[in-house]
């Protein structure tokens, strides 16, 4: 019997159509919610999963359907990560979880706050500057 024919293509095959139909776009990034005020909220999750599929040939007959015998299993995780707030133009994040408790998670959290923050004090630093000189002239 060719490996094309052989039963572990079928199991496997069936267990892969049943992850698709677990796991997809939508349980990553959710349906959008639009609130009576016009807020847009957008789920996001983190999604994991794993599958195991095996099998066994049994007997030493050349008719392999009757003597194998075979097994799937899979499982998904998925996590609420956070929402995405969209109102008036603007996109917020809004995280679910708890704060980091480690030191190297919380500033990677920080850094697009402090990039802000940087941005802004260049942007306010060149117009003094700026003001400064035409003032000058």
């Amino acid at each position: 019997m060719s490996e094309q024919n052989h039963p572990i293509n079928e199991v496997l095959h069936t267990t892969m159509s049943k992850l698709r139909e677990m796991v997809d776009a939508n349980t990553v990034v959710g349906q959008p919610i639009v609130t009576q005020e016009g807020v847009t909220l957008i789920p996001v999750s983190r999604l994991s999963f794993g599958f195991a599929t095996g099998g066994s040939d049994f007997g030493k007959t050349p008719n392999v359907g009757k003597n194998f015998g075979g097994g799937a299993g899979a499982g998904v995780n998925v996590i609420p990560v956070a929402f995405l707030i969209v109102k008036d133009g603007n996109v917020k994040l809004l995280p679910v979880a708890p704060p980091s408790g480690d030191s190297v998670s919380r500033a990677v959290e920080l850094v697009p706050e402090m990039f802000d923050r940087v941005t802004g004090y260049i942007d306010k630093k060149t117009g003094e500057k700026k003001a400064a000189e035409d003032k000058r002239d």
